[in-house]
C-alpha cells in the first residue's frame, strides 16, 4: 500500500510538470527562509526549451533567465542580499509563479530520529507554555512528512510555515528551540528544514551507492527492515533528503544514533560518508552540529557506551563538526526520549552562535578527556574546554571506575584539582586505565565550573 500510494504521489507530480506552464519543488514556496548574502539554487519545470525568467524584489534590476531541457528542468541560481523581507520572487515563462512572504535568514536543516522529530505532544517539559508563545513571522518551518523510497525523489510533501503556536506542537522541538535561539541572538529570520523520522539507523540517510561501494558500512549495515522502520540503505535520502536537494542552507543539526548501536563499531564512518554525501549534494562544507545520545537503560551491555565514543570520534575525524553533550538532560533513564528538548535546542544553537557564527556566548563545549598520567599509583585525568576548573554535584565526583592490567574496574576514589582528576583506589595499587560514566545509564557528577557536564569517556582500548 505504501510503495503503491508513493507510486500515486510521483505520478501526480509528473502529470502536474508535463502539462502545467510552471511548476516548482515543494521546498519553494511562499512563506520560505532563503540564505542570506549567498548565491543559491532554484530549480523547478517547464515546457521543454523554454526560457524562464526570475526576478526578486530585492533586485528588481536584475532578471534571471534560463532554458528548460529535454526532460523539461532548468536549475539556476539567484543572488540574495543580507537578512530581510518579507519579499516576492516571480518566475515567468509561458506561465507565472509568484512567491510571497519570502524571507532572507539563515537555513538549517533539523535530521535524525525520534529525538529530533518530538514535537510538544510529547509532554516535554515546559512544551505547552513554549508553544502558547511561539507566535514569530522570522521563524518559517519546512517540515517534510515521512515517506520512504527506494529511487532519488524530485519532490516531497511539505510546504514552508510561519511559526505559530499550531506549526510549533506539529514540528521538531530541538529544532524549533535551535532556531529560537538563533532567531534571538542574531535578529534575523530563521528556517528549519525538519527531516527526521523515529527509529531509524543511519544508514537511510545516506545514499545507497556509497554503502554498497563500501565494503566495511555494506557487511555491517542492517536488513531491508529494521524493527518496523524502513532499514534499506538510502530510502529516508531519497525521500526525505534529495528533493531539497541543492537548496541553500547555513548547516545541519542532527540527532541520532540509538538504532546504531547494533553496529556501533561503523558509525564514525558512517556519520563521516552521511556528512561528506551531504555536503557534495549541497556543493558546501557547511557546519554539522550533533547531539551524543543520552544515558538509557538499553537492554545491550554497555554498548551505547561505545556508540557515544564513536559520535566523539567523528568530531576528530571529520572537520567543522561539533557534538553536544546532554547526558545531564535526563529525567529517566528507562525513557529513550528525554523531556528536556529546550535545553537541548540551546546547547545546540550556543555551538553554532560560537563557531558559524563567531559570536561571544561564553562556554559551549563540555570538558572532554584529554590525557591521562600515572603519578605513584594514583591516575592523573586531564580535560580540554575545563581552563576555569570543574565542579561535583557533590563533595567529590563517585562515577570514575579504575582498573589495573587485570582489567577488572572498581569503583574509584576521586578528587578534583582544577582542570583536572586525580582517581585512585586501595584496591588498585597500580593503575592503568580509568572510565567516567562509560556505561549504558551513568549519569555524571562532574561539570565544568560553568554548569556543562563532562562527556563520558575511557582511557582504555579493551
Amino acid at each position: 500500500m505504501k510503495r503503491f500510494l508513493l507510486t500515486i504521489l510521483v505520478l501526480s507530480f509528473f502529470s502536474i510538470q508535463m502539462f502545467g506552464k510552471i511548476s516548482l519543488p515543494s521546498v519553494f514556496s511562499d512563506n520560505m527562509v532563503l540564505q542570506q548574502n549567498s548565491q543559491v539554487a532554484i530549480w523547478g519545470w517547464s515546457d521543454p526549451g523554454e526560457t524562464v525568467s526570475i526576478v526578486t524584489s530585492w533586485n528588481t534590476k536584475d532578471t534571471i533567465k534560463v532554458k528548460a531541457d529535454n526532460s523539461s528542468k532548468w536549475t539556476t541560481s539567484i543572488k540574495t542580499i543580507g537578512a530581510g523581507g518579507p519579499y516576492s520572487i516571480q518566475i515567468l515563462g509561458n506561465g507565472k509563479v509568484q512567491l510571497s512572504n519570502v524571507m532572507l535568514g539563515e537555513v538549517w536543516i533539523c535530521s535524525g530520529q525520534s529525538n529530533m522529530e518530538m514535537n510538544v505532544n510529547w509532554k516535554l517539559i515546559n512544551g505547552e507554555e513554549d508553544a502558547a508563545k511561539a507566535t514569530n513571522p522570522n521563524i518559517r518551518i519546512f517540515h517534510i512528512q515521512r515517506i520512504a523510497a527506494e529511487f532519488p525523489q524530485q519532490n516531497c510533501n511539505a510546504t514552508w510555515t510561519v511559526c505559530s503556536p499550531e506549526t510549533m506542537r506539529a514540528t521538531s522541538a530541538v529544532g524549533y528551540f535551535f532556531a529560537r535561539e538563533l532567531q534571538q541572538k542574531l535578529n534575523v529570520p530563521v528556517g528549519i528544514i525538519v527531516s527526521a523520522w523515529g527509529g531509524t539507523p543511519a544508514e537511510v540517510w545516506i545514499e545507497k551507492s556509497r554503502i554498497e561501494n563500501n565494503p566495511v558500512l555494506n557487511k555491517a549495515k542492517y536488513a531491508d527492515h529494521y524493527d518496523g522502520w524502513p532499514g534499506a540503505a538510502g530510502t529516508t535520502y531519497n525521500s526525505m533528503i534529495a528533493p531539497i536537494v541543492p537548496f541553500g542552507i547555513a548547516g545541519t543539526i542532527w540527532y541520532q544514533g540509538e538504532s546504531n548501536i547494533g553496529n556501533y563499531p561503523v558509525y564514525s564512518l558512517l556519520k563521516k560518508t552521511l556528512i561528506e554525501n551531504w555536503r557534495a549534494d549541497f556543493k558546501k562544507d557547511f557546519p554539522f552540529y550533533f547531539v551524543q545520545i543520552a544515558p538509557y537503560d538499553y537492554d545491550v551491555n554497555g554498548k551505547s557506551a561505545y556508540l557515544r565514543e564513536q559520535q566523539e570520534m567523528t568530531t576528530k575525524i571529520v572537520p567543522n563538526t561539533g557534538m553536544v553533550v546532554i547526558s545531564d538532560l535526563v529525567d529517566n533513564i528507562k525513557d529513550i526520549h528525554p523531556k528536556n528538548k529546550i535545553d537541548v535546542g540551546k546547547r545546540l544553537a550556543a555551538y553554532a552562535l560560537a563557531e558559524t557564527y563567531k559570536q561571544n556566548v561564553g562556554e559551549y563545549k563540555s570538558p572532554f578527556y584529554e590525557s591521562m598520567k600515572i603519578e605513584k599509583g594514583k591516575v592523573r585525568i586531564n580535560f580540554s574546554n575545563a581552563v576555569a576548573g570543574l565542579k561535583s554535584t557533590g563533595k567529590n565526583p563517585v562515577k570514575f571506575m579504575i582498573a589495573g592490567d587485570d582489567q577488572k574496574f572498581v569503583e574509584g576514589t576521586a578528587k578534583i584539582e582544577g582542570n583536572s582528576v586525580v582517581v585512585s583506589s586501595k584496591l588498585v595499587k597500580t593503575p592503568v586505565a580509568v572510565r567516567f560514566c562509560f556505561d549504558n545509564t551513568t549519569m555524571p557528577d562532574l561539570f565544568s565550573v560553568n554548569g556543562l557536564p563532562v562527556a563520558p569517556f575511557r582511557t582504555d582500548k579493551w
